[in-house]
Parts: C-alpha cells; structure tokens; sequence
C-alpha cells in the first residue's frame, strides 16, 4: 500500500483537483476515498504500475462523479456577496396613496392644510401654529377632527383599520 501511495498520490492528487475544478478538500477526500478502496481490494496491488494507476484514476472519476449526482453535492454555496434584494411591488402602496388622496378631497380646506404640515412635512404642532397664526391648541384640535373625519372618509371607501 506505501508502495501504491508513494508511486501515485502525487498524480491522483493533480488529477483529483482538477476534477473538483481546485476545490482542495474535495480532491483530498476523492484522493482518501480512492486509496481506501486500493486498500480494500489488494488485487490492485498486484497489478503492474501502468494498470494500478489506471484502475486509481478510474475510481477517483467515479467517486467525484457519484459526489455530484448525489443530494450531498447541492448543498448551500457560501459566499460574502449578499443576493440582491427582491423587487417590491409598490401596487398596493400606490393604490393607497390614491385612496387617502381622494378621502383628503372630502375635508376642509383647514383640515387639509393641518394635516398636510404636521403629517405630509413633518412641521411640529408650534410650527405648524406660527406658519397658519393661530394658537398651537386650535392646531391640535383640528388635527384631531380632520384625523376622524379623515377615517370616515376612508371607511366609505371600503378601507378598514
């Protein structure tokens, strides 16, 4: 068997890696896998060194064979490139956008404009009172009202919570 290794690990080792397209684990175990199964059959190491290496290179190429068409050979690739990320489907966002748009239509021209600056532009309610000139209570007491006048709107529209 040392014999056997000492005359053609180096070149099932070669020949291994290039079936495993470099993968050096791969090409170890196929190169293992192959000189177990010399071991396990001493008629190979009988044979003359030309058919001895013939019959090594024949198994190596079944075993890297069998490997791939096994269950064991799909398994995950890792890698460190994340995949990119799944398109969104903004249909039902846009479809919602278009809801509130005609629901706000049913407000009053105040409530529109309170709702617009303290939910479309982000304005707190003190900036939102000094932009229109009133106190900051009549900003949240419309906010409030146009809030449920908002929802009513909506769920005549069909839209539930």
């Amino acid at each position: 068997m040392r014999v056997l290794h000492d005359q053609h690990a180096s070149a099932l080792w070669a020949y291994a890696l290039h079936l495993t397209s470099g993968d050096r684990a791969r090409a170890e175990d196929v190169v293992q896998e192959t000189l177990l199964r010399a071991w396990r059959r001493p008629t190979v190491l009988d044979q003359s060194q030309r058919s001895a290496r013939a019959w090594l290179f024949t198994v190596a190429r079944r075993i890297v064979i069998d490997g791939w068409r096994s269950a064991a050979s799909r398994a995950e690739v890792l890698t460190d490139i994340p995949p990119e990320p799944a398109p969104t489907d903004e249909t039902d966002r846009a479809m919602q956008g278009w809801l509130v748009a005609d629901a706000l239509t049913e407000l009053s021209p105040r409530h529109r404009e309170v709702l617009a600056l303290c939910f479309y532009q982000g304005m707190s309610v003190t900036d939102a009172a000094h932009r229109l000139g009133v106190p900051p209570g009549t900003i949240k007491s419309r906010t409030h009202y146009a809030l449920r006048a908002l929802r009513l709107a909506l769920e005549e529209r069909g839209v539930t919570r």
